[in-house]
């Protein structure tokens, strides 16, 4: 691998971890709002980012690389709405699916074939991702004020649980 894709990989490791905080910082603004379901959909959107971030990590190391840690960035606190807040993370989710296809791009660009077979699961998570997100919102966007079905809605995500993949 060289330099440039390395420094590409860290550069994404690093992101997956930001992805971590930013996904905390709206479980808390979901307990703030006594959301704890929602709250408890974003801890584990945060632990799946976490996983990501070590899965890079790990590889980094399998190909004999250094993985580099960063300051992270300080991410949103406030949010106006759970419509708004499942917004940024769809838009943070797109952003991520862009910095995916980069990095395979540069993968191609230099034919390592370890990497690209590598990335396409990340891609791969990436549709799964943002389908989730937008789905979501289209289920807040017709609820809209409706508490009893934010309410189920909020019951749901209490209940949600990452387990990582069995061949991890």
């Amino acid at each position: 691998m060289n330099d440039k894709l390395v420094d590409a990989l860290n550069e994404q490791m690093n992101f997956e971890f930001y992805s971590a905080h930013v996904y905390l910082a709206m479980a808390a603004y979901c307990s703030g709002e006594s959301l704890d379901g929602f709250a408890n959909f974003f801890i584990v959107q945060a632990e799946e980012e976490r996983f990501h971030a070590m899965k890079i990590y790990k590889f980094l190391n399998d190909r004999g690389k250094r993985a580099l840690l960063t300051g992270l960035e300080a991410p949103k606190n406030e949010y106006s709405s759970m419509l708004e807040v499942f917004e940024a993370g769809y838009h943070h989710e797109q952003v991520n699916t862009q910095r995916f296809y980069n990095l395979s791009d540069l993968a191609w660009n230099d034919r390592e074939h370890a990497t690209i077979g590598f990335l396409k699961w990340f891609i791969d998570e990436q549709v799964e991702e943002e389908a989730l997100f937008d789905g979501i919102i289209q289920k807040l966007k017709r609820i809209d004020k409706d508490s009893n079905a934010f309410y189920m809605m909020d019951t749901e995500f209490a209940s949600r649980t990452f387990t990582p993949p069995a061949n991890e």
